[in-house]
């Protein structure tokens, strides 16, 4: 179909999705800014009563099982409550994939609580949140490094010891630089398999870099359909 602009291109697919003529929408060579512009508009877009956030789903080499990397896509610098529905998004996309208490690590750059840390602090009250029932169907750790959560061999080093340690499903970012970064490094560098999409949204929304290869906007099709 043709559009006179990327700007109409999104509306359209709005519109489109509104519609019921499509289940999901998917990100074509356009700005993100432009495709979001139209999903988030208050009026004719596509949005529910909890926040939207993009989730990354990696398959990498030296990792022995698919890893989450969340939000590296839609909330720049998120607050507490929002770190708790980006993770509530998240964990809807494990579960619908049949996972049972995913492990989630709230990444920081050290394991212990720093006044001086935003994210060490956010990290401690989403752990008392999982353990006060508050969110639920998971097992929560933080805060957390990002080697502690992925490797065994750091957590002995280390003399840590979590359920989580060495055996993360899902990494919760601390703002979209890190996620964004993290997700892309492992990528580029790790050689990692990637599927991108954003969720919270009353569809889901495959969303890839535009520079993403064919395999990677594929992969995130696959799971948009899977969670269907």
């Amino acid at each position: 179909m043709d559009a006179e602009s990327d700007t109409f291109a999104a509306s359209k697919g709005v519109e489109i999705i509104i519609g019921k003529k499509a289940d999901f929408m998917m990100k074509g060579k356009i700005q993100t800014s432009d495709l979001l512009k139209a999903v988030v508009d208050k009026k004719n877009g596509l949005g529910k009563s909890r926040i939207m956030s993009h989730v990354s789903i990696l398959e990498i080499p030296t990792y022995h099982k698919i890893l989450a990397v969340s939000d590296g896509g839609m909330v720049i610098c998120p607050s507490l409550e929002e770190k708790k529905q980006i993770l509530e998004n998240t964990l809807e996309v494990f579960l619908s994939l049949g996972y049972e208490n995913p492990k989630v690590a709230v990444l920081a750059a050290i394991e212990k609580v720093n006044p001086k840390m935003k994210e060490t602090l956010d990290g401690e009250a989403l752990k008392n949140m999982y353990i006060n029932k508050e969110i639920e169907n998971c097992i929560i750790e933080g805060p957390i490094s990002y080697d502690l959560a992925i490797s065994m061999e750091s957590a002995n080093i280390k003399g840590y010891k979590s359920p989580v340690a060495g055996d993360a499903d899902i990494l919760l970012a601390p703002d979209i630089t890190t996620g964004n970064i993290l997700s892309k490094s492992l990528v580029y560098s790790g050689k990692a398999r990637m599927a991108g999409f954003i969720i919270g949204a009353k569809v889901p929304i495959a969303l890839t870099s535009r520079g993403a290869s064919s395999e990677q906007k594929y992969l995130s099709l696959v799971i948009c359909s899977a969670m269907f």
